[in-house]
């Protein structure tokens, strides 16, 4: 079913929501132009992610966290002359 957008759609939205979970595809046109299409989410698209994919796969360094000395003397305002 194609709407134009310039029509009163706001009245009706909430029933042309329940025809696209009915499972009507719903376009909504603006100046002979498809600009949009109402339909219903799939099932399971708002399951909650669960973690442990990547468990096994990646290896952070020991020393991962750790900077240099005269780098972190730099952060503490330390004046110093280095070279990292």
């Amino acid at each position: 079913m194609h709407i134009d957008i310039h029509e009163q759609t706001e009245d009706n939205l909430a029933q042309l929501v329940k025809r696209a979970v009915a499972g009507e595809e719903i376009i909504f046109d603006s100046n002979g132009t498809s600009v949009a299409k109402l339909i219903p989410l799939k099932q399971g698209a708002n399951k909650p992610r669960r973690g442990g994919q990547w468990k096994g796969k990646v290896k952070i360094a020991d020393d991962f966290d750790e900077l240099p000395e005269p780098f972190m003397a730099a952060f503490r305002g330390e004046k110093r002359r280095c070279c990292i």
